[in-house]
Parts: structure tokens; sequence; C-alpha cells
């Protein structure tokens, strides 16, 4: 997946999670993740975030200790 695509994706589930009452959106935002995008997206994204997370938004961003890492592959 192209990163412009990954980072839409990651920004519109944290917009959604900020409109829900609580304070455990980021939690929220990666058990979307963790939930729903295959290992490869999941990795692609933890690269994204460790590489300083241009373009994500800071929920998206806060959502990353929370992210589930995919067990390598041989």
């Amino acid at each position: 997946m192209s990163p412009e695509k990954m980072t839409t994706m990651a920004n519109q589930i944290a917009t959604f999670f900020a409109s829900q009452p609580g304070t455990d959106q980021a939690e929220r935002v990666a058990a979307h993740i963790n939930d729903f995008w295959d290992p490869r997206m999941r990795r692609q994204l933890l690269d994204h975030l460790e590489a300083g997370g241009a373009g994500l938004s800071d929920l998206a961003i806060a959502a990353h200790p929370h992210i589930r890492v995919p067990a390598e592959t041989a």
C-alpha cells in the first residue's frame, strides 16, 4: 500500500475515535488497527511511525505504543 493511502486510512480511523467519548481514544485506534489491518499493513505503519510518522495525526501517533508488532515470518 502506498504510504499516502496508509496515512489517510490511519488518520480516518483516528478522526472517528477522536469524536467518541472517553479518554482511551489512542487505545481504541490501536485496537481497530490490530483487529482489522493485516500484519504487513501494521508493519508498514509501525515502520512509518518509527521514522517520525510524517502526515499522521497526533491521535494516530499516540496509538503507536498500543499497536501490536506482527510476528516475523521466514
